[in-house]
Parts: structure tokens; sequence; C-alpha cells
């Protein structure tokens, strides 16, 4: 395997892992009002006067506490770093990727950063509030900051499927008609979906019985929508409106493998499979990931017209790879084995016996 494939697959894993693990940061987010008020009850750290006599209306209980965001506590900060790891990989293995990814796609990278922000601050903020207007406020943001990272994140896989229309100058740039376009946003209310559907499997995976047979029903609801959502994408695909790939028998095997991922997880969700169910949903998540990656090859930025930036034109040089080894051998391990003590450290169902974390 040469140094280039290495750091492709790298760069890949990195983000397919980012959309498995901050997938269900997402999702949770946005179903924590509709998941966040079941099983709860005296909290071992309820203090008089604190956040939690916001109680009903808030998607709170009547101690404050939100499953839906309890389940996702130990974690939601944490799986940021993938992504950080991701933004590290593409700055330094692929120079010329990132600088035409990021200013082609800018505007949506600022709106996905921008939701990161909002929903991690009102994630924290809203244990603090005092009164039932203040908790319903953060809630909203709370919400907003899942949904907008969300659908961005699949507009940007629209656009990679679709192709990045090219100026006469060789820059990309993505404008409101590509970004309102119905194959992009088809695939942003998709992912969307996906990701609400996966964070309802990890919400069913974490929490007490009400509120996981509460998330198991709307799990299998949102996964069977994203499935529509995925079948008008492809719809559009077959009509020259959609996707646009050069590996063509490739694609139809990494859609299918999607397809059969959520139809497991719903399935599984349907009869409180949980572990299997969200084993499902994490494959469903990253397989768009190589969809790109594999169905788009050699290029790792295709134009709308044709062409684009293939994997030569866009890697470091050898010197510089080799110099970067470094950071893979040293800090993958590290992040793997983090996230891998984060599970252990936090494993098993929140509920009445754990302190609440915001």
């Amino acid at each position: 395997m040469s140094l280039e494939t290495l750091w492709l697959a790298l760069l890949g894993l990195l983000l397919a892992g980012y959309f498995v693990l901050g997938g269900y940061d997402y999702g949770a987010q946005m179903l924590s009002p509709f998941l966040g008020s079941a099983d709860t009850g005296p909290r071992p750290d309820a203090g008089p006067g604190t956040g939690a006599s916001a109680g009903s209306g808030t998607g709170t209980g009547p101690d404050g506490r939100n499953a839906a965001l309890d389940a996702i506590a130990p974690f939601f900060l944490g799986n940021e770093v993938w992504l950080v790891a991701f933004a590290g990989v593409m700055f330094g293995a692929f120079p010329h990727l990132e600088g035409s990814l990021l200013s082609g796609l800018y505007p949506l990278i600022v709106a996905i950063l921008a939701g990161l922000v909002l929903g991690n601050a009102a994630i924290q903020l809203r244990g603090r509030s005092r009164g039932a207007r203040a908790v319903k406020v953060w809630n909203a943001l709370v919400v907003l900051g899942g949904a907008l990272p969300a659908v961005c994140w699949g507009i940007v896989v629209g656009l990679l499927l679709h192709g990045v229309p090219r100026r006469a100058d060789g820059s990309f740039h993505v404008g409101a008609g590509d970004v309102f376009g119905p194959f992009a946003l088809t695939c942003g209310v998709a992912t969307a979906l996906l990701f609400a559907g996966h964070g309802a499997a990890f919400v069913a995976l974490r929490s007490e019985p009400g509120t996981a047979a509460a998330a198991r029903r709307t799990g299998a609801t949102l996964l069977a929508a994203a499935g529509a959502a995925g079948a008008l994408a492809l719809l559009l695909s077959v009509f020259g409106a959609g996707a646009s790939m050069t590996r063509t028998g490739t694609s139809v095997v990494l859609f299918a493998l999607v397809v059969a991922a959520l139809a497991a997880g719903w399935w599984f969700l349907g009869r409180g499979r949980d572990t299997l169910a969200f084993t499902a949903t994490c494959l469903a998540t990253a397989l768009p990931v190589l969809l790109i990656g594999a169905g788009q090859y050699p290029y790792l930025l295709s134009a709308s017209a044709g062409g684009g930036i293939t994997v030569d034109d866009a890697v470091a040089d050898g010197a510089t790879l080799k110099v970067l080894i470094g950071f893979g051998v040293v800090i993958v391990p590290l992040i793997l084995l983090y996230q891998g003590w984060s599970w252990w450290a936090f494993r098993g169902r929140t509920g009445r016996r754990h302190p609440s974390y915001f």
C-alpha cells in the first residue's frame, strides 16, 4: 500500500468515525424535546432552586433531567476530536484539497461550525437556567445546534456526490442555487433523518426502559423516512439530476449496503435489539463517506462539469507524508484508546442512579 493510499484511508476513517460518533450527538440533540422527560426522578445532585424546576413542557423531567442529553453527556465533546483529527490530516496530507474544499464550501463549513458552537453552549447552559421560559429557549437552541450541522453535512455530501461548480480560473465555488438544489437538499434532509434515527438508537441503548421504548418507536420511524429520502436521491440520480459517480458498480453496491443497514436498524429497533440496531445505524452513517471516496475515485473533489481534483493533485509530497507518519502512529491510536476507555467507563444505561452532567 502506497503512502497516498494509506493517508487517504486514514482521512476517510476519521470522517466516517466523526459521522458515527458526532451523528448520534446531533440526533440526540434534535430529539431531546421528545425523548427527554421519561423515567425521571430525584437525582443525586439535584438541589433546590436549580434548573430542575422547569419541569414539564421543556423536554425535561420534574428534576430538570433530559434523558436524551444524559445519554450523550459523557461523550459529546470528546467525539469532536475525530473532526479535529480529520481536519489535521486534510491540512497536512492533502493541502491542495483543503484550500479548494474549504473555500468552495465556505458557507456550509461556517454553518456547521456555528451549529457546533451553538449546540455545545446550549447543552451546557440549559441546566444553569432558572425558569421554564429560559429552559425552553436553551432547548430550542440545543435542537438547532443538532439540526443545522446535520442538514449542512448532508448538503456537503450531496454536493460532493453531484460535483461542485468550478469557475474559469479553476477554483470551486458553491452558490445558493447549488445549496438549495433538489439533490443537495434531499441529501441534507436524508442525512438529518439518518442522524436523528441514529441518535434514537443510541438513546434506546443508553436509557431506562420507558425512554428506550419511546426511542425505539421514534428511531424506526426516522430510519424509514431516511430510507424514503434516500430513494428520492437515487431517483434524481437515475434521471441525471443527482450523483455523478466515476465508479458506478462500486457506488451501486455501497448504496445497497446503506439501504440494508437502514433496514436492519429499523428491524432491530422494532424488536428491542438495541445493540444490533445501533450497530446497523453506525454502518449506515459511515457508509456515505465510503460512497464518496470509493464511488468518486480517483477524484477527491469532483467538478459538476466533469473532472476535478484527483488524489495525486491533492496529496502532499512523499517527504511530507513520511514526516506525518509520526502523527498517525501516535495520535490515531490515542484517539482510539480514549474513545474505547470512555465507552467502557460510561457503559450501561443512564438513569436515576447517575448524577446529571449538566
